[in-house]
């Protein structure tokens, strides 16, 4: 035997161990020391990665934004109409104020006229007003006003209205980088210029929400023409006037007319989150357009009329009996119940649900679709004797 084995055999004497034993103790306390160093650069990484994350999710929201910028231009008002002289102010009016009764009752709109040299023209159709805005215009330049003639160019000027759409419609799916679309379905996008959702102009918005999403998808890689279809149809809904429901539910069935494909239409159908995410070209459209429509400054509303509303939402919901209390949230758009458990049994919460809901349809001014989540909790809470 030489030195080095009788070293060994001395340890393993003393250690109580054989040489197979003290090297599988040796192999573990490294294998623990590894370990432990391994985990450390680990959790390490995974910080430096969520760091490095939320930078570039950052900087992608930030680029998005700046591609978000458009040039198209719309109304924002009630439309007016600019009076030359005293003499066309009175052409107007009529005698006995005949003219403009007549132009009211054709054209559908509400006139106020006032000292100043401007017209205002009010309808809650924008569409009308429009047409009232250019026939007015006309009628003041031809200087022939009386009631035969407000009626023929009223007609002319409507009937003129659906090749407006059309170019309308043309400039804003140009502006979204679309361009076959079919021609009816273009006249409708062309409605987005007269319509308006809390000051902002329906056009605007979906130009802006386009580019936005188009330039996310791109980012991530996600199928930015599905994202593009997603965004600029999302809100067609909103310009269907012939038919109920809800803008998300009309927009689906009209594009399912036109055979818009079914991956454009279930991001129309999710942008609201009425149901879960199907991709993650729907989260995208959902994304950029609650960017484009909550950035400052998107959207304008009279803070008492705000107010004013989301009061009525809540004493509607607490009217019924069982509500402890409500709350309005998403300026309106989500209500949360919360009901007492003594009063409100479970089969109950649906019913009570779709009550609030059918309330708030008929009650309610509110542009849009509110959801109604009603809660009932059930606590069980005990006190221990004191000793």
């Amino acid at each position: 035997m030489n030195t080095s084995d009788e070293y060994v055999e001395k340890l393993a004497n003393v250690a109580k161990m054989t040489a197979d034993e003290a090297k599988k103790v040796l192999l573990d306390e490294v294998q623990k020391d590894l370990t432990a160093e391994i985990a450390k650069k680990i959790r390490a990484a995974e910080e430096k990665i969520k760091e490095e994350a939320h930078a570039k999710a950052e900087e992608i929201l930030l680029d998005t934004m700046k591609h978000g910028a458009t040039n198209y231009t719309a109304e924002y008002t009630v439309s007016s109409v600019t009076v030359p002289n005293e003499d066309a102010k009175g052409r107007i009016i009529g005698a006995g104020g005949r003219n403009i009764r007549t132009f009211e009752k054709e054209a559908g709109v509400e006139i106020e006229i006032d000292e100043t040299n401007e017209i205002r023209l009010s309808s809650f159709d924008s569409i009308r007003r429009e047409v009232a805005r250019r026939a007015l215009e006309i009628l003041i330049k031809d200087a022939r006003i009386q009631p035969s003639r407000i009626e023929e160019v009223v007609r002319q000027v409507r009937t003129e209205m659906e090749d407006v759409l059309l170019e309308e419609g043309k400039k804003i799916t140009h502006e979204c980088g679309v361009y076959n679309l079919p021609v009816e379905l273009m006249r409708m996008i062309g409605r987005f210029r007269f319509r308006t959702s809390y000051g902002q102009n329906l056009g605007i918005h979906t130009i802006e929400e386009t580019r936005m999403g188009v330039a996310m998808s791109q980012e991530i890689g996600a199928n930015a023409d599905i994202v593009r279809l997603g965004c600029l149809l999302h809100d067609i809904g909103k310009v269907v006037t012939n038919e109920e429901g809800n803008h998300i539910e009309l927009g689906v069935n009209l594009l399912k007319k036109y055979g818009i494909p079914k991956e454009v239409i279930a991001c129309v159908a999710e942008h609201h989150e009425d149901k879960p995410f199907s991709s993650n070209e729907s989260v995208i459209v959902w994304m950029a357009d609650a960017i484009s429509g909550s950035r400052p400054g998107a959207r304008y509303e009279p803070h008492e009329d705000y107010v004013k509303r989301m009061s009525v939402i809540e004493e509607i919901a607490k009217s019924f009996s069982g509500v402890d209390v409500a709350f309005a949230f998403q300026a309106g758009r989500d209500v949360r119940v919360i009901v007492n458990p003594d009063e409100v049994d479970d089969d109950n919460l649906t019913i009570l649900a779709r009550d609030i809901a059918k309330k708030l349809e008929k009650e309610a001014e509110y542009a849009g679709q509110i959801k109604v989540s009603v809660i009932r909790e059930v606590r069980a809470t005990e006190v221990t004797s004191a000793k």
